[in-house]
């Protein structure tokens, strides 16, 4: 089976990439190459931050890859967290505290209205490729749910009753923002074999 960089430290995504990508290619992350370096994310979008990663492992390693950078954005926040998700609640903050800083920014704001995007850089023979998802949703006053990572425990996507954290794995990549973005990615692997 073909191998495909994942170029993430993030063990949930990989799980998450590595259940979409399973059938077709054998998806290795960044730690089972010991590649251990941190990457800088100081781009000002996703799409800049996802090429950033993606180039850094390729100039590094020589090797076709991809990678990943995902935001989610709250309308009553004009878009906060966005390419900040990850760190919105400061530097080497937890899952936890980025969660509780949304819930206090939120307090009795009845507009919760957010959205999840994700974009995928793929560098294949010194090429870029993008490809975007995004899923609509809200955010609820408490958190529910115990898989998934992030902001999962408070994501209810439109038209369902369970947040990312209560939906079991295959569900959320069916309808997730990496899952559309991933299976763009698929796609495009498949219509250039």
């Amino acid at each position: 089976m073909k191998k495909l960089i994942f170029a993430t430290h993030n063990s949930h995504k990989l799980r998450e990439i590595q259940e979409l990508l399973s059938s077709f290619y054998q998806v290795i992350g960044l730690h089972e190459l010991g590649f251990d370096e941190d990457i800088p994310e100081t781009a000002d979008t996703l799409e800049g931050n996802a090429a950033i990663k993606a180039e850094y492992v390729y100039d590094k390693l020589g090797i076709d890859c991809f990678s990943d950078d995902t935001g989610l954005e709250i309308e009553a926040l004009q878009g906060a967290p966005g390419v900040y998700s990850a760190r919105f609640a400061g530097e080497n903050c937890t899952f936890a505290d980025n969660v509780n800083k949304v819930l206090h920014l939120l307090q009795g704001i009845a507009n919760r209205k957010a959205c999840f995007r994700s974009v995928i850089c793929l560098i294949m023979d010194d090429k870029r490729y993008f490809f975007e998802g995004k899923v609509e949703g809200k955010i609820i006053e408490m958190q529910r749910g115990t898989d998934g990572f992030g902001y999962d425990p408070v994501f209810l996507p439109d038209d369902y009753t369970e947040t990312f954290a209560e939906m079991p794995l295959e569900e959320k990549n069916r309808i997730s923002h990496r899952g559309i973005a991933t299976q763009k990615l698929i796609a495009f692997l498949h219509e250039i074999r």
